[in-house]
């Protein structure tokens, strides 16, 4: 979920844009239209299935009373991102630019939102991100091996100094990890389809959780907040937009096929879940598909999974460590006040400050995990309210720009105009409130956060039209 980067390094003779699990070479500044269909598809799938999806359908089910609307939730998430992704197809086949949703907003409504943009990819969202993964291995690797009271955070703490160091080393090391761990990812998804639906027993015996939250508003609303984050990174497809061979409005039938392979992939592992869990056993645990193979497989599938599941935890962290620092390097070269990340190590090939700076908020927001009932839980609630408010503030912007600029080409129009973007934006408006109404501590720490940003752009008299370096 919530990855990429906000522009390039021009001014370097070869800088890396990531867009997933895959570093495109940019010569001279200009992207290099080297992406068929397929690649395309297979970016946007591999970006949005990550290690989410072995934690999260727990909480899901904790908000859900009945199988059937748990599984409701699912295809609903697929439905609502495929909405979404049209309103994006119009936006980047209109302005293709790997600058993706900050260039969009830059656009429809100038420096200072692009501005707070890029600050909270830096403060919450990126850096949440890399938190909240983190989590997941502490969590899965706790089951196979724990440290004791605060194992979780330990692990958690371990992952980012270990990957950022391991891509400050160079360019070779984080692109080469990153194939390394997605192919492990792929096979972990694949082992517990499989051993759901074919290898494990249609009974279980209980495990002991805690009661389900009944069925309401409140509990329906952040269900859907889960599944979407669940879902989050398809709009990732902004950042390869102007690096498609096969023309501008192949882009809007690689979003549409990625989703329903995603939304099919998801609704067969959460099948598998229920089918050897049930919903109660799913709502109580902390580590899903450990519960599943420990019951299907006993120990040995615990610790296969457990370790399939942590380095897939691995993957996405390592994406999200890579492309974030780039969009930090990016922050601090339109910025005068971020002038430090703006730097680019040559020798190494990376953005060594953005990196070091990238890891010490990560290693800050763990640190929650000591005082919160759950680290993973907690970076949800921080990074969700300024996720889902950006995510409007996009949809809207397809309105402005359509007014604002209505005479620049438009490949691919969305279907059902005005309907269909404003169904994406009072989706996003509904998420946006559930998540602050809903959540806990980390929901209003983020927006905290957020209003910084507010008070930097006051104090160092950012304004809208104007280079701030």
């Amino acid at each position: 979920m919530m990855k990429g980067s906000i522009e390039e390094a021009s001014q370097v003779t070869k800088s890396i844009h990531v867009t997933g699990h895959s570093a495109l070479v940019i010569k001279n500044g200009v992207p290099k239209s080297a992406l068929s269909l397929l690649d395309a598809i297979a970016l946007i799938v591999g970006i949005v299935i990550g290690a989410g999806i072995f934690r999260s359908p727990s909480l899901v089910a904790a908000n859900s009373d009945s199988d059937t609307l748990f599984m409701f939730f699912w295809l609903a998430g697929g439905v609502v991102s495929l909405i979404g992704a049209l309103c994006y197809a119009e936006l980047t086949t209109a302005f293709p630019d790997t600058g993706g949703d900050y260039h969009f907003l830059s656009r429809a409504f100038g420096k200072r939102l692009s501005f707070l943009f890029a600050w909270s990819r830096l403060s919450i969202i990126q850096t949440g991100s890399i938190a909240l993964l983190a989590f997941i291995f502490g969590d899965y690797a706790s089951q196979v091996y724990s440290l004791g009271q605060f194992s979780s955070v330990i692990y958690a703490a371990v992952v980012v100094i270990l990957l950022t160091a391991i891509n400050c080393l160079g360019i070779t090391f984080g692109a080469g990890t990153q194939k390394l761990l997605t192919s492990i990812e792929v096979l972990g998804i694949l082992l517990i389809i499989i051993v759901g639906f074919f290898m494990a027993p249609e009974q279980v015996t209980s495990i002991a959780v805690s009661p389900l939250t009944s069925s309401n508003h409140s509990s329906a609303g952040l269900a859907m907040v889960i599944v979407l984050l669940t879902f989050g990174g398809w709009n990732e497809a902004a950042y390869i937009s102007s690096e498609l061979r096969s023309g501008k409005k192949q882009l809007a039938k690689a979003l549409i096929i990625s989703l329903i392979v995603i939304t099919i992939i998801y609704l067969l592992i959460n099948m598998a879940y229920l089918r050897v869990l049930g919903l109660s056993n799913m709502a109580g645990s902390e580590a899903v598909a450990i519960d599943l193979m420990r019951i299907s497989m006993g120990e040995p599938g615990v610790i296969l999974i457990g370790v399939l599941v942590a380095v897939s935890a691995l993957t996405s962290a390592n994406a999200s460590i890579f492309t974030g620092a780039r969009t930090n390097y990016s922050l601090g070269r339109d910025f005068r006040i971020f002038s430090g990340m703006g730097r680019w190590n040559s020798l190494k090939s990376v953005p060594l400050n953005a990196y070091l700076i990238q890891g010490l908020i990560s290693l800050g927001l763990i640190s929650l995990g000591l005082f919160t009932r759950s680290g993973f839980e907690t970076m949800i609630e921080y990074t969700a309210p300024v996720f889902w408010f950006f995510f409007l503030m996009v949809g809207l912007s397809l309105f402005i720009l359509r007014r604002k600029e209505p005479y620049v080409e438009r490949p691919f129009r969305v279907p059902f105009y005005p309907i269909t973007p404003a169904l994406f934006c009072l989706t996003s408006a509904y998420l946006l409130y559930s998540s602050v109404m809903y959540s806990g501590i980390g929901a209003f720490l983020g927006i905290g956060v957020l209003l910084i940003g507010l008070l930097l752009i006051l104090i160092f008299k950012i304004k809208n039209g104007e280079k701030s370096s």
